[in-house]
């Protein structure tokens, strides 16, 4: 037998129970669209709050460009979200019963 053969098993052996997913561990669906939307909405509010900053006290133009480009980040990519979900619930409504 080759010993890179034995190598292998031993850390295949040793790194099987590390890979398994238990029940209580998996993450849930909710809970991490949840914090992306609510991540999404401060950089949404962080934006607004740059761009009123710049208008009113003059703020740096240069942090507000940043801002408002994250801003626009953020929107772009709860488009491509909401996209993709109304695309699966339209793949639900075509499939036989």
């Amino acid at each position: 037998m080759d010993i890179r053969n034995t190598l292998a098993a031993n850390a295949y052996t040793q790194a099987l129970p590390k890979m398994q997913l238990r029940p209580d561990a998996q993450p849930n669906a909710a809970e991490t669209f949840a914090t992306a939307m609510e991540s999404a909405v401060g950089t949404l509010r962080g934006g607004e709050e740059q761009a009123r900053a710049a208008l009113t006290t003059g703020a740096d133009p240069h942090s507000m460009v940043m801002a408002l480009a994250q801003t626009e980040l953020a929107v772009q990519t709860a488009v491509t979200i909401r996209d993709r979900v109304v695309e699966a619930y339209q793949e639900i409504l075509r499939m036989p019963v």
